[in-house]
């Protein structure tokens, strides 16, 4: 479906995106992470084929993205800011899109406004932030792309938005296949939601797996020793804080040997605690 093979995107001598690798395919969702800076939206605007790559390349069931318009109709592309004409209305922009894209489905459309509930006659300009997020995905969901691209898909929206906008995401991908690409801080969300997840840090891939397998190598143990260890030793390779006798460690490379080493520093009691999506990010973040 989606194959993302070396991507490079420079701006100026600055290089926001380095090797940057994906595979999504048919019937699955992938999230992509990262701080502020990291380049989520540079990559999901080359992926949406708005950029030009400096190198690499992004192929859409083999087929090159980019000046691509064969490919591009595949695509439902919903950007974290408005990109639609602001003197149109929603009406009209349903109209522009059934136009553009051959697969525009108007009774699909139809179907989710009975769900969002827009004034189809109201200009875009002087729609709120989440109502224009709301139209946006109308339009994307109702040309049935292959590959959906979502960029901050929630923000602006309040609970209920969020909870229907993500229900009909789902939806749409056990039902008809599609195949979806997300970028969030809300990773709450992502967590329930993607079947792999991408962890990106200065333009490159950190972490790239399903959540099981991230969850398998980065972990927080709750650790007890015999005898105070040695601090400089335990920073080497772990996170460190301590609570009295109790030591919280994190680690970004979770194996056998992890294990075996904290008990050669004299480790008694050696325990897993839960660890969510999030505070996965931030440990990876804080390793760097």
């Amino acid at each position: 479906m989606l194959e993302i093979k070396k991507l490079v995107k420079n701006f100026g001598g600055f290089r926001a995106v380095n090797n940057f690798g994906l595979k999504v395919e048919k019937g699955t969702i992938h999230g992509i992470i990262g701080e502020n800076g990291a380049g989520k939206t540079t990559i999901i605007k080359c992926i949406a084929g708005i950029y030009k790559p400096d190198g690499g390349e992004i192929l859409l069931d083999g087929q090159p993205v980019y000046e691509n318009p064969a490919a591009k109709v595949k695509i439902g592309y919903v950007a974290d800011s408005n990109t639609m004409f602001e003197d149109y209305t929603p009406a009209r922009m349903r109209d522009f899109f059934a136009e553009v894209y051959p697969d525009f489905d108007k009774e699909k459309y139809a179907s989710l406004n009975e769900i969002f509930k827009l004034d189809q006659n109201r200009r875009v300009g002087r729609l709120s932030k989440g109502q224009q997020m709301r139209l946006s995905f109308m339009l994307a969901i109702a040309s049935n792309p292959e590959l959906l691209i979502l960029d901050e898909p929630t923000s602006g929206l309040d609970a209920l938005a969020k909870k229907q906008l993500l229900d009909i995401v789902i939806g749409e991908v056990e039902q008809n296949g599609l195949a979806a690409v997300i970028s969030s801080h809300h990773l709450s969300e992502l967590e329930k939601l993607c079947d792999e997840i991408t962890i990106i840090q200065n333009g490159e891939v950190q972490y790239q797996s399903n959540i099981d397998d991230i969850k398998g190598r980065v972990k927080k143990l709750q650790v007890i020793f015999d005898k105070t260890p040695d601090i400089d030793t335990l920073k080497e390779s772990f996170g460190v804080e301590r609570l009295g006798s109790v030591y919280y460690l994190t680690t970004t490379n979770y194996d056998e040997n992890t294990v075996s080493a904290l008990k050669l520093m004299g480790a008694s009691v050696i325990e897993e605690i839960g660890i969510s999506l999030e505070e996965i990010f931030v440990i990876t973040a804080e390793s760097r």
